[in-house]
């Protein structure tokens, strides 16, 4: 044991750590790449994202595939550590222990990598965040480009308010499976009225509910937003291509919490007005132009009655009878 307390490793044992760590590498690698990875929606054995529909999604993959690199390399690490201890000091290559308390270099340095680290991450994270919570990213954006609907959670199924179309409401219930299978869409995914928005366009969410806490999630576009009764918490995307995508609620929210889908289509900016029209709402120009009706004008007061107590008023006296000349 050298004098800081630390014993040198044997060029065999550094060998077979190297060994059994690329080797367990190996085989989660092969894991990885016989399942499937990417899919537009939710499938059996699959291990990775969904593919992203909007920019913040991307960079939540991003930012998810740095942490997988740094948290693959320290379990690594802490493997190869791990396997060099058993190896290096077992009872038959090291007979008769050491005693020793504690290392100053090793300590500086297992304190300081993790802090550099969780810099790094700090670094990247942050940005993030700020993306997804300030709305439309901190842009400024024109409000009349901007899509808004209220998303309102009931027990057990989603309605979509689109506020700026006249009085456009969509219901959606879950669509039952053998229909689903019929038309070729995913069970407990797929919708019996779908809800549809324009691509490339910043769409406004205003997430709440009618009784319990639910949660609106889109995995494809990286939004999550709670749904709780007596409060409207907002969010926000921008889909950039066009297709077809699904949610769920992702909140407990009782018995059939499993039975309340999303399902968007993505379309040209053409076809969704064509699909408000169709649906009986108003083209935004004309809902947004529409005056609001005018109050009625208030009815003339009527004279206010004398009070009953009050003195009744006295006639006018009589004119004075005109004086006859004398005789």
């Amino acid at each position: 044991m050298t004098q800081q307390g630390i014993m040198p490793m044997k060029r065999g044992a550094t060998v077979k750590a190297m060994a059994w760590s690329v080797g367990i590498a190996v085989v989660l690698a092969l894991l990885a790449l016989a399942m499937p990875a990417f899919a537009d929606q939710p499938v059996n054995g699959g291990i990775d994202f969904q593919p992203p529909a909007t920019d913040v999604k991307a960079d939540i993959i991003s930012f998810h595939n740095m942490l997988l690199v740094i948290i693959t390399g320290i379990t690594l690490l802490v493997l190869g550590l791990l396997v060099w201890v058993v190896l290096r000091y077992s009872r038959a290559a090291n007979p008769t222990p050491k005693k020793f308390t504690h290392n100053m270099t090793v300590e500086v340095i297992w304190t300081a990598v993790p802090v550099a680290i969780l810099a790094l991450i700090a670094v990247y994270s942050f940005p993030l965040l700020a993306e997804e919570e300030r709305v439309f990213g901190g842009e400024k954006v024109d409000p009349a480009e901007v899509v808004t609907i209220k998303a309102v959670g009931n027990s057990w199924f989603w309605q979509h308010e689109y506020q700026d179309y006249g009085s456009l409401e969509i219901t959606s219930n879950m669509l039952p499976r053998e229909d689903a299978k019929a038309a070729g869409k995913p069970a407990l995914l797929a919708t019996d009225a779908p809800i549809y928005v324009p691509v490339n366009t910043y769409v406004r969410m205003l997430v709440t509910s009618n009784d319990v806490i639910h949660s609106w999630a889109m995995p494809s576009f990286g939004v999550k937003e709670d749904a709780i009764p007596g409060r409207i918490n907002e969010g926000w995307f921008k889909v950039n291509k066009e297709g077809v995508f699904y949610g769920q609620c992702s909140e407990l929210c009782g018995i059939n919490h499993a039975f309340m889908p999303i399902e968007i289509h993505v379309v040209s900016k053409d076809a969704f007005e064509k699909w408000v029209i169709e649906q009986g709402g108003q083209p935004r120009a004309i809902a947004s132009a529409e005056p609001a009706p005018a109050a009625p004008a208030p009815a003339a007061a009527p004279e206010a009655a004398p009070p009953a107590d009050a003195a009744p008023t006295e006639a006018a006296p009589a004119a004075a009878p005109v004086a006859q000349p004398a005789r």
